[in-house]
């Protein structure tokens, strides 16, 4: 039980209902947006229902005991198989009265992740049955087994095609490939044990060890050659670069999905709260923002200013992953630490009057992006639940 003062427990209380009311503000009869309707975000494609953003807003949703955002989860996944492409992918977004699906520049490898999670959790909480999805859910795990590597067991991507689309993340991503995990054990995949064993060796190569591959002793050489082991997973592994920025997104969801043991869990715990990347707001998505003068920057990085250091991707404070730095946290047992974390969630939402707005710039603490982001109340409500009821609340 936690051991806040009562004015953060009354400001948890008033997020909580605040973050259902922005949920149902947000929803169409097609499913929920992934922010509220306004000039900008209509301008800039807010107004879609996005494959990453409804399926973590389905999860909240799903569970709420609210009927119209129950039904909403529902709406939201049905909106986006509706647009699957012919070879199963989940488009990135899609139109909410389904005239338009997208599917980004170089494909959008995680809303087909994400889609798979949510359609799995409102198959076990909800109200369809465990056959509903099946053609779709087939077709979008072909289309994933079709970029797994025949070794590694690990999915293959090109840069800037998740979620952080402006990041010169490629090869081996280690938020994608979490993801991954988790549709594995979910779906109960072939072959998870092989990609939990490649990913620990691949995104952890600082071990004693040596792989009996010899792809990957080549991989591990590369990775290793010239840097410390950060405390961290490596943010992604190519044949001979690496990302060493510290990637907290991808980090939490190796704790949340059960891929980082106790050892490592807490080391990545003790890492970021070492970094201050929930000072004063959870949570900044990268520890070590890369600069114009690295050798990973690239020109795309600046387009409108939005991905220089400390901002959008680039070190952003982002409340919705601070949604899952908490549910991490609660998923090994830090009670004590989360609660305190979940309070200052609560406080960064309200900011603006309850604008939950999508991300502040990670130095000047300047509000930037969308407001009313439909992720933020839903990471917040699942992140409540994960502390109150139980460490799997997603």
């Amino acid at each position: 039980m936690t051991h806040l003062d009562a004015s953060n427990l009354a400001l948890i209380d008033d997020c909580t209902q605040a973050s259902i009311q922005l949920l149902e503000r947000n929803l169409t009869p097609h499913g929920i947006l992934a922010a509220s309707r306004t000039e900008a975000a209509v301008a800039r494609r807010y107004t879609r229902i996005f494959g990453r953003d409804a399926a973590i807003c389905v999860m909240a949703m799903c569970g709420s005991g609210v009927a119209a955002l129950e039904q909403g989860a529902v709406a939201s996944l049905d909106a986006l198989a509706v647009q699957q492409a012919a070879n199963g992918q989940i488009p990135k977004y899609v139109d909410p009265e389904g005239q338009d699906a997208d599917f980004w520049y170089l494909g959008c490898i995680d809303a087909t992740l994400w889609w798979l999670i949510a359609v799995d959790h409102v198959r076990r909480h909800g109200k369809v049955g465990v056959s509903h999805w099946s053609g779709e859910v087939e077709r979008a795990i072909g289309w994933l087994l079709a970029q797994e590597h025949q070794h590694f067991r690990l999915l293959q991507q090109n840069e800037a095609s998740d979620w952080a689309d402006i990041m010169p993340r490629s090869g081996y991503v280690l938020y994608t490939n979490a993801l991954w995990y988790e549709v594995k054990r979910r779906f109960a995949l072939d072959h998870a044990e092989a990609t939990e064993h490649h990913f620990n060796h691949l995104f952890h190569p600082y071990q004693q060890d040596l792989p009996e591959y010899h792809r990957a002793r080549l991989l591990r050489h590369y990775a290793r050659r010239g840097r410390t082991d950060p405390g961290l997973y490596l943010s992604f592994v190519n044949l001979s670069f690496v990302g060493n920025e510290g990637d907290v997104f991808g980090n939490v969801l190796a704790i949340q999905s059960g891929l980082a043991d106790t050892a490592m869990a807490n080391r990545i715990v003790k890492t970021i709260a070492a970094a201050r990347a929930c000072d004063p707001y959870p949570v900044r998505v990268v520890l070590h923002p890369l600069t114009r003068e690295h050798e990973l920057w690239r020109p795309y990085m600046a387009r409108h200013q939005q991905n220089v250091v400390h901002q959008y991707h680039n070190g952003g404070i982002w409340p919705f992953v601070g949604g899952f730095w908490v549910m991490a946290l609660a998923r090994l047992g830090l009670h004590d630490m989360a609660w305190p974390e979940l309070a200052r969630l609560a406080h960064v939402n309200h900011l603006g009057g309850w604008r939950f707005t999508e991300w502040f710039h990670g130095r000047t603490l300047a509000s930037m992006g969308m407001a009313g982001q439909s992720w933020n109340a839903a990471t917040f409500l699942l992140a409540r639940r994960a502390l109150q009821e139980d460490a799997a609340a997603w």
